[in-house]
C-alpha cells in the first residue's frame, strides 16, 4: 500500500521554478533517501509532502485520501476537519531540532499528543518514558533544551515526532546541523527505526548512510527526479551528473 502519494507536483517561488512535474510514491514500512545537490528541490519537495508550503499543481495524498489537488490551475486543499487528520498520518523531524527552549523534555514530547490529539496524559507520558529509553535518554525527561547537546536534542525531537503515532516519519537533513561524532548518534536511532519497518522519507547528504539503510533512493537535480531506484541502482549509474555527484562524496 502506498502511504504517500505525489502526482505531478508543482512548485515556485515568484519566478523560480523549484518543482518541475514532481510524482514519488512511497510504499508501508519502505526507506526513500532523497539525495542531491544543494538547491535541486529536496527540501522543498518535503515541506510540500508535509504541506508546509502549498502546492502550485499536482496532487497529494495520503493512504489512498486525497489532501491536496489542482482545479483549473489552482491548488485545493481538502476542508480543515480532513486535513487535520490526514496530517496526523505524518511526522517530520527538522534540521535543527525545533524544540520548545522553556518547555522540559517530557513536555516537549508529550504537549502535542495531549492537545492535538486529546490523548489522556497518563497514557502519553507513559508512552514519552518508553520511547525516551529507546533513544538513551531516559535520564534527561526533566532537563531543558539548553542542558543537551545537539544530538541529545534531534533523538528528543525524533522521539517528540514518534510520540504522535505516524505511519510516515520525514526527516529533513537531520545530521547537518550535527559534528559527525553527534551525526553518527542520529543514523544509529534511525536506522533502528528502519530495522523496525518504520515507513520513513530522509533527506541526506550522507551517502554512506543512505546506501545501506535506504531501499529506495532519488537523485533529484534542478527541481526533477533525474533517476530513482534501489540503492546499488544509483550508486552504479552511468548517469554522468549522478557519478560526479556521488564522486564528490568519495574522494
Amino acid at each position: 500500500m502506498n502511504y504517500l502519494e505525489m502526482k505531478h507536483i508543482k512548485k515556485h517561488f515568484d519566478e523560480l521554478e523549484v518543482l518541475k512535474d514532481i510524482s514519488l510514491n512511497v510504499r508501508e514500512g519502505q526507506v526513500v533517501a532523497i539525495i542531491g545537490p544543494s538547491g535541486s528541490g529536496k527540501s522543498t519537495l518535503l515541506r510540500c509532502a508535509t504541506m508546509l508550503e502549498k502546492i502550485d499543481d499536482g496532487e497529494l495524498s495520503y493512504l489512498g485520501e486525497r489532501a491536496a489537488y489542482s482545479q483549473n490551475g489552482e491548488a485545493v486543499y481538502e476542508a480543515p476537519g480532513k486535513l487535520k487528520q490526514l496530517k496526523s498520518y505524518y511526522g517530520l523531524v527538522f534540521q535543527n531540532f525545533n524544540l520548545f527552549p522553556h518547555y522540559s523534555v517530557m513536555k516537549n514530547i508529550c504537549d502535542a499528543p495531549i492537545r492535538v490529539q486529546k490523548r489522556e496524559k497518563k497514557e502519553v507520558q507513559e508512552q514519552a518514558k518508553v520511547l525516551l529509553k529507546k533513544m538513551g535518554l531516559e535520564d534527561k525527561a526533566d532537563a531543558y533544551p539548553y542542558q543537551l547537546s545537539g544530538g541529545q536534542q534531534q533523538r528528543v525531537s525524533i522521539a517528540r515526532a514518534l510520540c504522535m503515532n505516524p505511519k510516515i516519519l520525514f526527516f529533513d537533513e537531520p545530521t547537518s546541523a550535527l559534528d559527525p561524532q553527534l551525526t553518527g548518534e542520529i543514523l544509529k536511532v534511525i536506522k533502528d527505526l528502519a530495522a523496525e519497518h518504520m515507513t520513513m522519507v530522509i533527506v541526506t547528504h550522507e551517502m554512506n548512510f543512505a546506501r545501506n539503510v535506504a531501499d529506495h533512493i532519488v537523485f533529484m537535480e534542478n527541481g526533477v527526479i533525474v533517476k530513482e531506484g534501489a540503492p546499488e541502482e544509483l550508486f552504479t549509474s552511468d548517469n554522468q551528473r549522478i557519478k560526479e555527484f556521488l564522486g564528490k562524496f568519495q574522494d
